[in-house]
């Protein structure tokens, strides 16, 4: 955190459903108006699915924000955006298999700290694994 109560936070997107680019500027424009200013931005990279078939490829990408956000609020108003730009519960999540989604936000990090929560976990359990987060992230992690 800084000085002014801001903490950084790395947020990994995704979409492979509609118009994927589209979907992923939308959410970085309601991440920015509802989460906190965004000071990185990664390019979008096209990948295969991760976890799952489908004939459609994802658009990943990884922003840098600052929030005056808890985790818990942050994790909220993330869910919200998802929901507003189309992802239902029929998009799923790890429970009942991963599925073609319009678009997908994940808290990577938040400033150094660590959460294990059934439902919150920073850092991302799963990014060292998925060069579709580890790649972006490290265009614009310092």
């Amino acid at each position: 955190m800084n000085s002014e109560g801001r903490h950084k936070v790395y947020l990994g997107l995704g979409s492979n459903l509609g118009d994927r680019n589209a979907n992923l500027e939308q959410s970085i424009a309601l991440i920015h108006e509802r989460v906190g200013e965004v000071i990185r931005r990664s390019s979008f990279i096209e990948t295969e699915p991760w976890g799952f078939e489908s004939k459609n490829k994802f658009l990943n990408g990884v922003i840098l924000c600052e929030t005056e956000l808890t985790p818990r609020q942050l994790l909220k108003v993330t869910q919200k955006i998802e929901r507003e730009l189309g992802k239902t519960k029929a998009h799923a999540t790890r429970r009942s298999g991963y599925k073609d989604r319009p678009i997908d936000i994940d808290i990577l990090l938040y400033d150094d700290l660590t959460i294990e929560e059934p439902d919150l976990k920073i850092p991302h359990p799963l990014m060292q694994q998925r060069d579709f987060v580890m790649i972006p992230l490290n265009e614009i992690k310092k």
